[in-house]
């Protein structure tokens, strides 16, 4: 079965406002505020007529850009590929001095999506069979300021999350009081984690989780607090404090995440299948942590239907992901999906049909593209 088709499609989608149940917008992290984002959508069609979906980020903010990349690099060497020839097809490209690994993870996404809807046969399956039916998450919040981060700690213990995921910014202080109200307001049911964003320099990441240590509070990790290239940081930092350390934009780059597992300087791993290139390589990244002994957690990057569905069937088929996803799907203006995915107490069941398991509303996709 050959693929003859291939598009990228661009599609904006609003974020519910902080004043409703389960809104979030404006998310403000240290370097923008989310009221809605653009994604890139990817439809490739069979010689069958099968459709399958992949989802990414817009690169650098531009569909434009984007979108080239798909239609004049990806596109002319999968266009009369064989769909089950996946690894063949990923590991077929070589740009010594550009990162092309987000534009395949999305489309092998695709390609899965299209190979399970073949074999009817749901992509967990095809990934080596689930381990679990239902994946719980961690809910995720912006920076606000301490009485609304104490209102939306004490919704999530109610809406059944046991993991709290919020940013941090220039005001460190500020965000060790964030953390400490949230901390106290829900008498320690939730799990905290604190995602500076490499905001922090080294001596502002000490001071911030000794003082969050000093008060008790002890987070579930400390995510990428210093920047990717401040080489030897995370040792150091691993010396110096008992809180645990993640890192996230470090897993992009595999040989940067590979020299962390080496020099035994993080604990936990917050992966992303779209910039490590895919399901496969998510894989070989979980695989590598679970060898170091170094917990992983999923990423999400304001991520719609599409790949979410990919996330849970890989969280749930990957043991090695043993700390809840982040997920803020619960908090979109609209879904995509002709059936939106289901929270329930704080975690998603995985979908059980062919390929992906779900089916986008193509009439949805067209109403909210974006031009390009």
């Amino acid at each position: 079965m050959a693929i003859v088709s291939v598009e990228a499609i661009p599609v904006r989608v609003g974020v519910k406002p902080l004043e409703e149940e389960y809104g979030l917008a404006p998310y403000r992290s240290n370097h923008d505020a989310v009221k809605e984002r653009d994604r890139m959508l990817i439809r490739i069609e069979t010689d069958e007529g099968i459709v399958g979906w992949g989802e990414m980020l817009v690169a650098m903010t531009s569909p434009e850009a984007t979108k080239a990349i798909v239609d004049h690099v990806i596109a002319p060497e999968l266009i009369g590929r064989e769909v089950e020839n996946i690894r063949e097809f990923i590991d077929s490209f070589y740009f010594p001095y550009t990162r092309i690994h987000p534009y395949l993870g999305a489309v092998e996404m695709a390609m899965w999506d299209v190979l399970g809807k073949q074999l009817n046969t749901s992509l967990s399956t095809l990934l080596g069979g689930r381990v679990e039916d239902e994946v719980p998450v961690a809910y995720c919040l912006g920076m606000l300021d301490s009485e609304r981060s104490k209102e939306h700690a004490r919704f999530a213990v109610e809406a059944g999350f046991r993991a709290l995921k919020t940013k941090a910014g220039p005001d460190w202080r500020g965000d060790v009081e964030r953390i400490r109200t949230m901390y106290e307001a829900v008498d320690g049911e939730l799990d905290f984690r604190l995602d500076p964003n490499q905001g922090w320099s080294f001596e502002e990441a000490v001071r911030a989780g000794a003082m969050l240590e000093d008060a008790g509070v002890y987070l579930q990790y400390l995510e990428q607090p210093c920047r990717i290239d401040t080489y030897g940081t995370y040792e150091k930092l691993r010396n110096r404090l008992r809180t645990p350390l993640a890192v996230n934009e470090d897993t992009y780059f595999e040989r940067n995440f590979s020299h962390l597992l080496r020099q035994d300087a993080v604990d936990v791993g917050v992966i992303d299948l779209i910039p490590a290139g895919g399901l496969l390589r998510a894989q070989d990244l979980a695989a590598n942590a679970a060898e170091s002994g170094v917990s992983l957690s999923h990423h999400c990057g304001f991520d719609l239907g599409i790949k979410t569905a990919a996330m849970l069937h890989l969280v749930a088929t990957t043991p090695a992901i043993n700390l809840p996803p982040d997920s803020v799907y619960y908090a979109w203006d609209e879904y995509l999906l002709e059936d939106s995915l289901e929270l329930s107490d704080g975690a998603y069941p995985v979908p059980t049909g062919p390929g992906l398991g779900i089916s986008v509303d193509e009439e949805m996709v067209e109403r909210l593209r974006v031009d390009a």
